[in-house]
């Protein structure tokens, strides 16, 4: 009788112990898949798609090793309720795994609700772009051709400056440039963009003390004819025209100008890198008034970001070939393009930090404001 109850007692306990076994592997494989599954969405309400982080049992089968996961977990769409049970193996080589991070090629058996036979799930489908990551593209777009001074994208830029500490060191200035950007496609082959300066200005104190004046500066006028191909680098060159449209004769030269202008820049991914240079000659204008000989560069570096973020550094320097002397600001600048209904628009704002400067000219750093209306074409 002893014998009898002891040999009961060690079969329940074995009983226990396997029973907890199958258990604990039922869970840790459930778990398993469960994790693999949480952020798919397995059941849309327009029929099956693959499971791409359940293991492929055609690779199981070929391990030689094969051992069963199941997994069951609820999910609603719009239509119905599915229950998915996963039949996975082990793990296939990273040599089926993509460049997604899921696993192209893995196949599973899943199950309905309504208890029906299971069915293999066909190939995961690409989903089709969604409306908020196009404008977002759409407007990562429009952000670097405006890092891209001869892009064919009309644009007009509104760049206000404030300047300190000129004249006595007391005087400032407010100088908002009107820059309308126009390309126009000549054939196949070629564009020519036209890039205009109209400075309206502020000054007081600049002259002399309590002294103040307000009008047009002189406009700059410049033609660049680039080809379309971008590669290796994209490139321009043209005339720049120095017209003497102040309406006041302490805003302006003056004088007639014009001489060559040239671009050379480079886009990768995000990056635009390259250098806008001029040189002015004055060829026209009042005898009385000095001569303009002058030489611009602007070289340049900026990253667009997939949230049409753009970080910019540049420097507009100027060297005067008459009085010798250099002008040098480094410009860091944010800007983000947003759009108001169907209207693209860009808003900047950054610093102008004088490293060199002429005698009364701008001291320690100003302040700048760009806001663009952006055109692009439909």
């Amino acid at each position: 009788m002893r014998t009898r109850t002891m040999r009961r007692l060690v079969s329940l306990k074995g009983a226990v112990i396997l029973g907890a076994a199958i258990l604990i592997a039922l869970t840790a494989g459930g778990g398993f898949a469960q994790e693999k599954a949480s952020d798919r969405n397995l059941c849309d309400g327009d029929g099956w798609r693959t499971h791409p982080g359940v293991w492929s049992t055609k690779t199981a089968s070929q391990s030689g090793k094969a051992h069963v996961n199941f997994s069951q977990t609820i999910y609603r769409s719009r239509r119905q309720q599915c229950d998915f049970l996963a039949l996975s193996g082990l793990p296939p080589t990273s040599r089926n795994r993509d460049y997604s991070g899921g696993f192209s090629g893995s196949e599973f058996f899943e199950f309905g609700a309504s208890g029906s036979r299971p069915r293999e799930a066909t190939t995961r489908e690409s989903s089709p772009p969604q409306p908020q990551d196009q404008k977002a593209a759409e407007a990562q777009d429009l952000a670097k051709k405006l890092s891209n001074p001869v892009a064919s994208l009309i644009s007009l830029p509104l760049q206000g400056n404030f300047d300190f500490g000129m004249g006595t060191g007391a005087g400032w200035r407010y100088t908002l440039n009107v820059q309308p950007v126009i390309p126009i496609k000549l054939n196949e082959n070629w564009n020519v963009i036209s890039r205009t300066i109209i400075p309206v200005i502020h000054q007081s104190n600049v002259t002399g003390p309590g002294a103040s004046q307000s009008g047009l500066g002189d406009l700059t006028q410049s033609f660049f004819f680039s080809p379309n191909k971008s590669e290796p680098f994209i490139w321009a060159v043209g005339p720049v025209l120095l017209i003497p449209t102040a309406t006041n004769a302490q805003l302006g030269t003056q004088k007639f100008g014009l001489g060559p202008t040239a671009l050379v820049l480079k886009q990768v991914k995000g990056w635009t890198y390259g250098i806008l240079a001029n040189h002015i000659w004055s060829v026209a204008g009042k005898s009385s008034r000095s001569a303009v000989s002058s030489t611009f560069l602007q070289p340049f570096l900026a990253y667009t970001n997939r949230e049409a973020w753009t970080y910019t550094i540049n420097t507009e320097s100027t060297y005067d070939w008459v009085s010798n002397s250099w002008s040098v600001p480094i410009n860091p600048l944010v800007s983000k393009v947003v759009r108001f209904g169907k209207q693209p628009m860009s808003f900047a704002g950054g610093i102008k930090c004088w490293v060199k400067n002429p005698t009364g000219g701008p001291e320690n750093c100003s302040i700048r404001i760009v806001i663009t209306a952006l055109f692009p074409k439909e």
